[in-house]
């Protein structure tokens, strides 16, 4: 096939040429911030058929962005003006790193003739994002923004897929080229061998107290299927990670529980105590490892069977005694063709077991609290109410526990959550998913504190009419942070109380639907007027400031603490 054009190209400017390598790449949607260093791109999108959303913060950009790459596992798109801009870009861009998102964040950069005087917001983006990025680079040659363009999205979904961040100086974007359009990427996959494949098969005959650990990314509804069925045919045992859940159905026989913060002690104990860990897909970093006890380091106490998309994660902590260098996608194929069903009297009992306790542990009916508005009932009427492929996204902070533990996450593509613990991300996640599924029901789940991280970003849902629905659970502080400062310095608050606004008038003002939850008989018909106002919606729900989590008290905290030192 002749891959050269046999008649003359036009000539192009620079913007024009990048926003054309967007469309061949396939791309339909850009979160952005507008700036004037990269207006030449803005006017190549103003005749192109992808969906612009413009955001009110950079932040909240890039974390659309972030939820984009989650949901469809494709690259998100962010654009973003200098310094500022970029600087405040960041934070999604290291939810991205760790949480293997692919995303491409565009920089508009200074004249390339003003480079090292300090110029107005003048950054070195290779230095600031270097850390974070698996790639930072500028374009200074029009010529080459199809050659790098087409890299990226190769490096932001190969591997371990994670940010490209390239900066746009101002000039070569007005630069006139005549270029090809690069063809468009396609993530490089590679298979199992039948060795590794017979090998699994014969660790999990001889196994008596297996467990699979899902994580990671680069999953898709096929292989999250794939895996389901492999399990039900040996019944074993399946967990997922820290926000996670959407790995595998909770409603399967085989799901035991996720591993992260506030898990099942029975779940964790079985883990220590296992002869076989099969981890698919993730790290088994920080929070799923329980600051890293659950596996011995370098060599875990079980024998552990490792299936990455990216060579540098394997053995990197832990000596796998199987590493397979795949991604999830290729290994449920694999594991798709194998006979498992000869190892699965084994642990029967055990799973048995623990099913039975993941089904308390997470029934919100046998959870009781301080206060007028029992987020236990709450979380049992979302249950009967959401459809099951209702897309439920969260920040960081202890109300981001009653939905990971008591919302049943049945589908694939229904949770957005940073596993890099980022304040903020759960309104601008939730306006990304909208914006990308306008037919499924989102929800945001935000804390007092988490929500005005990003706030301003309810006035994007308003801007685009895109009914979401906000419980946002006001306890007057920053609970997670007060919850460790009565542990570790108890009855000597400092710097953790808030001074809120009535947030149902706060989202009347932007234009949506606000209303104030203060009981647990509130909150039904108050959730049935949100979703029928058609409107953006935030439930400003009010939890007795001593109910820090599902099974204890600031209260009991506090005298535990006191205790413990006297």
């Amino acid at each position: 096939m002749n891959k050269r054009p046999n008649s003359p190209l036009p000539a192009r400017i620079g913007g024009h040429i990048l926003v054309d390598q967007l469309v061949a790449q396939g791309v339909e949607h850009v979160f952005c911030v507008p700036g004037e260093s990269y207006l030449a791109v803005l006017d190549g999108l103003h005749d192109q058929d992808i969906q612009v959303t413009v955001c009110r913060q950079e932040g909240g950009a890039a974390m659309m962005a972030d939820a984009y790459g989650k949901l469809t596992g494709k690259p998100g798109i962010c654009m973003v003006t200098r310094a500022p801009g970029a600087s405040n870009a960041l934070a999604g861009v290291h939810i991205s790193s760790q949480d293997s998102t692919p995303m491409i964040l565009f920089v508009g950069q200074i004249e390339r003739g003003m480079r090292e005087r300090e110029a107005f917001q003048e950054m070195d983006y290779r230095a600031v994002f270097g850390t974070q990025a698996k790639w930072v680079t500028e374009i200074d040659q029009v010529e080459r923004i199809p050659e790098i363009i087409s890299r990226a999205f190769h490096v932001a979904t190969s591997g371990r897929p994670g940010p490209v961040v390239i900066a746009l100086p101002e000039d070569m974007l007005v630069e006139q080229a005549e270029v090809a359009d690069a063809p468009r990427y396609e993530v490089v996959e590679s298979m199992p061998t039948a060795a590794q494949m017979d090998a699994l098969r014969q660790l999990l005959a001889g196994a008596r107290k297996p467990v699979a650990i899902l994580g990671g990314s680069r999953w898709d509804a096929d292989a999250v299927a794939r895996f389901a069925d492999a399990a039900a045919s040996c019944r074993l045992p399946v967990a997922v990670q820290f926000r996670r859940q959407m790995l595998f159905p909770t409603s399967h026989p085989c799901f035991i529980g996720d591993v992260g913060l506030g898990s099942n002690p029975e779940l964790i104990q079985y883990i220590k105590e296992a002869d076989l860990v099969l981890l698919i897909g993730g790290r088994m970093s920080e929070v799923p490892s329980q600051s890293y006890t659950l596996l011995g380091i370098p060599v875990p106490d079980q024998t552990l069977v490792h299936v990455q998309p990216d060579p540098q994660e394997l053995n990197r902590v832990y000596r796998a005694d199987l590493a397979i260098n795949v991604s999830p996608v290729a290994f449920t194929q694999a594991l798709a063709g194998q006979d498992l069903t000869q190892a699965a009297p084994a642990w029967n009992d055990e799973l048995a077991r623990l099913r039975a306790s993941y089904e308390a542990w997470t029934d919100p009916l046998r959870i009781t609290h301080p206060g007028d508005f029992q987020m236990g009932q709450v979380m049992a009427h979302l249950r009967t109410v959401l459809p099951p492929d209702a897309i439920m996204c969260n920040g960081a902070g202890n109300y981001a526990t009653w939905l990971h533990r008591f919302h049943p996450f049945t589908q694939y593509g229904t949770q957005l959550a940073p596993t890099s613990g980022s304040m903020g991300y759960g309104l601008p996640a939730a306006v990304g998913a909208k914006r990308i599924h306008p037919d499924r029901t989102v929800v945001c789940f935000a804390g007092d504190g988490c929500f005005m991280m990003h706030g301003q970003e309810f006035a994007t849902a308003v801007q685009y009419d895109l009914p979401i629905i906000v419980l946002l659970i006001d306890n007057g502080m920053y609970g997670t942070i007060r919850m460790h400062q009565e542990r570790e310095y108890p009855a000597r608050l400092s710097a953790t109380s808030l001074k809120n606004p009535d947030f149902a008038a706060y989202a009347q003002a932007f234009g949506g639907h606000g209303e104030r939850v203060e009981t647990t008989e509130q909150f039904a018909p108050a959730l049935e007027r949100a979703l029928a106002s058609g409107k953006p919606a935030i439930l400003h729900c009010l939890l007795d400031p001593e109910t820090i989590s599902p099974t204890t008290t600031l209260e009991k905290i506090r005298r535990q603490a006191l205790a413990s030192r006297s």
